[in-house]
């Protein structure tokens, strides 16, 4: 073969190796079809829904399963509406007698409350095993011995599959589920007070569940729950425990999903589970997606439900909504796209340079690629990069409805208590740590301070001076400025700590903060908290420990200070306010008031608030209360309110009806795909380059041909 053979061998074997569809992380087959593509960097533990509670798992959850209540894509304050249910319930009120009461009465005459949820007949599940039936209507698969087991590796390995409709009795399964030893749910203790028979019906099932092997299968039909009863087929009703309006909020959480009993004993059977064919790896629902591939060390894939009952695209929404072209699919039925897949990336860097090829349909922006993502606008706005604009990216923002602070433990003799002394310490540490210096170098500049528990969106957050928080902020040419360190250092000379120094003893103030490694126990941010109190001549010591350890101090109190964040379950200030209720003490009654705060004038008025209504003739009312509520806490100081994080989302062109929510996750649906705008951009951004090939071809011809004439000429002078 002649060297000019050679050349043109090796260039035509590496121009396919660096062609755009080699570089393709994705199968040629999936090339051109109506696919999502987005990643994943924690792996989802449980996609059951009586225990998945993490933002990592409903990201699936929510796609897969439908409780009766769903919250409107496009409207804020963010509002219920139906998914399976026909109407959103409202609450019946009895006496302890069982007389029903108007709907104003007063919370202590109320004694039950009820809710009727009534679903719409037609809807049904996607395809399964677990609903296949033999000719005599028996189901194929009830039971599966441990020869024909062997055969079967995923769920896809069973032949058979059917569906069948959606029914009350499936929703009454689950709130059952709730109770039930094994499954450990998180909401369990919290339904349990207030589900009328919930906690009693868990003793029972405790019980059962001891007398039988540890795998057995646990019928929960064979036990009454008189909290919730079967109407009819299509119709339940639910009963609490005095009043407790937050509860339709939780109607729309995977937690009161429907599961079917023949789900749960299909994958009860020996052998499923050494298998993971289980309702935490292979969820049933009856939302627009179902869970095909479970790989959650690499991909996940969510496919179109073909049994979806059907939803329309809203087609009102916020006054901003049309001008962005979230009203353009109006009407239109949903989901618009086939198939989501996610892939695991561990990894920041990679993730990004993914989606900058256009491999990955939206990303977060991480500190690492911020600067290259966006930039400062003259006003102060974060805008996007020349380079991103470039390529047509959107940048989507948003205040989560969150809250990290930095809490105090008031049982504390140091640091806790409500007298004059220690309240002014914690108000001398409110005004001397930074939160927007924390802010600017530790989030670039992706978050807002806080001034309360609440966060925007919530009802009871309010803006401009009303909202600001006056131990912590004067208000100045109509902006909140931090109040100068002499106000904190003469609070703390008020609290008897005159420069860091017992006023009495001279001894130095030192002060203790608990933290997990990792998050806020890394170096540089606890050596930025480490000068803040030193701008007092504080002395911070800091405890970092693992989760389990740092968990187990907070619970029996035993920490000076500590960093905890909490995300809204639901979109209402009792959700957050109850954080620092006095029957909500970690140490005294286990609840989630880590801080162990108790003001009886704050409890007065967080149980006046906790059960009034939002909106209605109340709202103003309640709306004061909160007000007044939220003064206490501000003047008390249990926490340093930190920081209200903010969302910053980046979608291409491509991706349409993208809008931030904190609280609806079921967003998949809305979201629709321009097949062929992406295959074209991706086409022109990941070109091969070609010139690298043949410059190395050249150098080989530089190198190459003196050799081979030398050799020739030696040839011809030996034929010769």
């Amino acid at each position: 073969m002649s060297f000019v053979r050679i050349v043109c061998l090796f260039l035509c074997l590496l121009i396919p190796a660096c062609s755009s569809e080699q570089n393709d992380p994705y199968p040629a087959s999936e090339r051109g079809l109506n696919i999502l593509y987005s990643a994943f960097t924690e792996r989802p533990k449980h996609l059951d829904p009586a225990q998945s509670y993490t933002e990592d798992e409903i990201t699936f959850t929510a796609q897969i399963y439908e409780p009766p209540l769903q919250y409107h894509y496009l409207k804020r304050p963010y509002t219920l509406i139906p998914a399976t249910s026909t109407s959103v319930p409202v609450a019946r009120y009895t006496d302890a007698q069982g007389r029903d009461l108007p709907a104003d009465a007063a919370p202590d005459r109320i004694a039950y409350s009820i809710y009727e949820v009534r679903i719409r007949p037609g809807i049904r599940y996607q395809p399964h095993p677990a609903f296949a039936l033999d000719a005599a209507g028996q189901p194929v698969y009830g039971t599966v011995d441990g020869e024909r087991l062997r055969a079967i590796e995923t769920l896809a390995d069973f032949p058979s599959v059917s569906t069948r409709e959606l029914v009350a009795d499936d929703y009454i399964y689950q709130i059952k589920r709730l109770a039930h030893p094994r499954l450990h749910s998180p909401i369990f203790g919290m339904m349990a007070e207030r589900i009328v028979g919930l906690r009693e019906l868990g003793k029972v099932l405790q019980d059962e569940a001891s007398r039988l092997p540890a795998a057995a299968w646990l019928d929960l039909d064979r036990f009454a729950l008189p909290g919730v009863t079967r109407l009819d087929r299509y119709s339940y009703r639910i009963t609490l425990r005095g009043k407790y309006p937050q509860f339709v909020y939780w109607l729309a959480m995977p937690f009161f999903a429907p599961v079917p009993r023949e789900v749960d004993r299909f994958y009860a059977q020996p052998g499923m589970a050494e298998k993971n064919l289980t309702l935490d790896w292979y969820p049933v629902g009856t939302g627009p997606f179902m869970l095909t591939e479970n790989n959650p060390n690499s991909r996940m894939v969510l496919q179109r439900n073909p049994n979806f009952h059907g939803e329309t695209y809203p087609c009102d929404g916020e006054a901003a909504d049309r001008a962005a072209g979230l009203l353009a699919d109006c009407g239109q039925p949903l989901p618009f796209i086939e198939r989501a897949v996610f892939s695991r990336e561990k990894e920041s860097i990679p993730y990004w340079n993914k989606f900058l090829q256009g491999y990955y349909d939206a990303s977060s922006i991480s500190s690492d690629s911020f600067d290259q993502a966006v930039r400062l606008g003259v006003g102060g706005d974060i805008e996007l990069s020349d380079e991103m604009r470039g390529k047509g990216i959107r940048l989507l923002t948003s205040v989560r409805a969150s809250i990290f602070y930095l809490g105090f433990n008031m049982l504390d003799p140091i640091v806790g208590g409500l007298s004059e002394q220690t309240t002014r310490l914690r108000q001398a540490l409110s005004i001397a740590i930074d939160q927007e210096e924390f802010i600017s170098i530790f989030m670039n500049g992706r978050g807002i301070a806080a001034s309360s528990p609440l966060p925007p969106g919530i009802f009871g957050y309010l803006e401009g001076e009303e909202g600001s928080n006056p131990v912590v902020y004067d208000w100045v040419h109509g902006q909140a400025r931090r109040k100068p360190l002499s106000a904190a250092r003469k609070l703390l000379a008020e609290a008897g700590w005159p420069n860091g120094r017992h006023a009495t003893t001279g001894e130095p103030l030192v002060l203790n903060l608990d933290t997990t490694t990792g998050g806020m126990g890394e170096k540089s941010r606890l050596d930025w908290l480490t000068r803040q109190f030193a701008k007092l001549e504080i002395q911070l010591v800091v405890r970092s420990t693992d989760f389990n350890r740092f968990q187990d101090k907070v619970r029996k109190g035993a920490v000076q200070l500590y960093y905890l964040g909490w995300n809204a379950d639901y979109p209402d200030p009792e959700n957050f306010l109850f954080l620092l209720a006095g029957p909500e003490g970690k140490v005294a009654r286990g609840g989630e008031n880590a801080s162990n705060y108790a003001n009886p004038e704050y409890d007065r008025l967080f149980e006046q608030m906790k059960n009034m209504e939002s909106d209605g003739p109340r709202a103003a009312e309640r709306l004061r209360i909160i007000r007044q509520a939220v003064a206490v806490l501000q003047h008390d100081a249990p926490w340093i309110y930190g920081f209200h994080p903010k969302s910053y989302t980046l979608g291409h062109a491509w991706l349409h009806n993208r809008k931030p929510s904190d609280v609806g996750n079921n967003i998949l649906k809305y979201q629709r795909i321009d097949g062929g705008e992406r295959a074209r951009l991706r086409q022109a951004w990941n070109r091969p380059v070609l010139w690298p090939l043949f410059a190395i071809a050249l150098l080989l011809v530089g190198l190459l041909l003196p050799a081979v004439l030398a050799y020739r000429r030696r040839e011809r002078g030996t034929a010769c």
